[in-house]
């Protein structure tokens, strides 16, 4: 094991769409523990959409970065810590760090399910998706279901968890025409558009005809009010997220249609998922048998070493991914 831990700070806050610029790497002497804490070599990091608002103010300068990371442990000095655990713990963007067992979780392992799926399909990624689907949409058998980002981490997974749910139609956007080939081919998705090839309004009044029961949104702006125009009578809308305006320096997007949510008797919630954590058993239960018949997959892009950290997180925010964005320590297998 090295005796060198890189970690990753932030060192200004951007305006607008950052750069590598904003960040450096610190390097320090491998932490040591201390009685009650347990070194972790980590293995996997998450790089999330939501990183990119806490760079406006939340997240401290010249600090190590938070983030949801998958580390095994090395070194130990609390026996509820035992050396060579796989473990989850948000002290992410460093290659090592030292955690105290409320830090952490310990992870299942399920036969035949990549080590990578506790940060995409079952981690904070999928568990948004199935919080969103049932508990703040409550999504029916039957129902037609509109997502935007679709070919994102949240976006893929709320594809797979509704059409295993038995959601009716079911039509996302994405940002290329090859994520919407690869999201109607291999996702279960109905009709995808490219929302570069026109208004988002006009794309998904084609894209569907007859209208929508429910909207998982996670880009606001435009997409917003076209879902709210194509929503059906007590229709919902889920916020997950707002992409669209995270690297904006102008002003938002004004809303035109807000009487609609009155004269339709439409519902618009969101909700953090980090108040929902008594829920993973159940999503654990739903989704890990599918894992393993190979009805469904992880949707991930995995970019290998830790170095490529900064990288991965600018082409998420460029959309270069399809699925989860996962940094891959070099060496760390599945």
């Amino acid at each position: 094991m090295t005796d060198t831990a890189l970690t990753v700070h932030q060192t200004a806050r951007p305006h607008g769409f950052p750069t590598a610029d904003h960040f450096t790497v610190v390097e320090s002497p491998l932490p040591r523990p201390a009685p009650g804490t347990a070194l972790v070599e980590n293995l996997y990091w998450s790089v999330d959409p939501y990183h990119r608002e806490m760079m406006d103010g939340d997240f401290p300068l010249h600090a190590p970065l938070e983030g949801r990371t998958l580390g095994r442990v090395v070194a130990s000095r609390d026996p509820a810590l035992p050396e060579g655990e796989i473990l989850l713990h948000r002290r992410g963007w460093r290659t090592h760090t030292v955690v105290t067992p409320d830090e952490v979780r310990r992870l299942p392992r399920f036969d035949g399910v990549p080590l990578s799926a506790h940060l995409s399909i079952l981690g904070g990624t999928g568990l948004t998706a199935y919080v969103g689907l049932t508990r703040v949409a409550e999504l029916r058998a039957g129902q037609d279901l509109f997502v935007s980002a679709a070919a994102g981490g949240v976006g893929t997974a709320t594809g797979r968890l509704a059409r295993l749910m038995g959601a009716g139609r079911l039509v996302g956007s994405a940002g290329t025409a090859a994520k919407a080939a690869y999201l109607t081919e291999h996702v279960g998705y109905d009709e995808v558009f490219d929302y570069h090839a026109g208004p988002t309004a006009g794309l998904l009044a084609k894209a569907a005809p007859d209208g929508i029961d429910l909207y998982v949104d996670n880009v606001g702006g435009e997409h917003l009010d076209a879902a709210i125009s194509a929503l059906r009578e007590r229709g919902r809308i889920v916020r997950v997220g707002t992409i669209a305006q995270y690297n904006a320096t102008g002003t938002p997007y004004a809303l035109r249609n807000l009487p609609d949510i009155v004269e339709k008797s439409l519902r618009m919630e969101g909700f953090l998922v980090r108040d929902y954590p008594h829920l993973q058993e159940e999503l654990y239960d739903f989704v890990v048998p599918h894992l393993q018949s190979g009805r469904i997959r992880p949707d991930e892009t995995v970019v290998d070493g830790f170095d490529r950290i900064v990288d991965a997180f600018l082409g998420m925010l460029r959309g270069e991914n399809l699925g989860k964005i996962i940094v891959r320590a070099t060496g760390a297998g599945s």
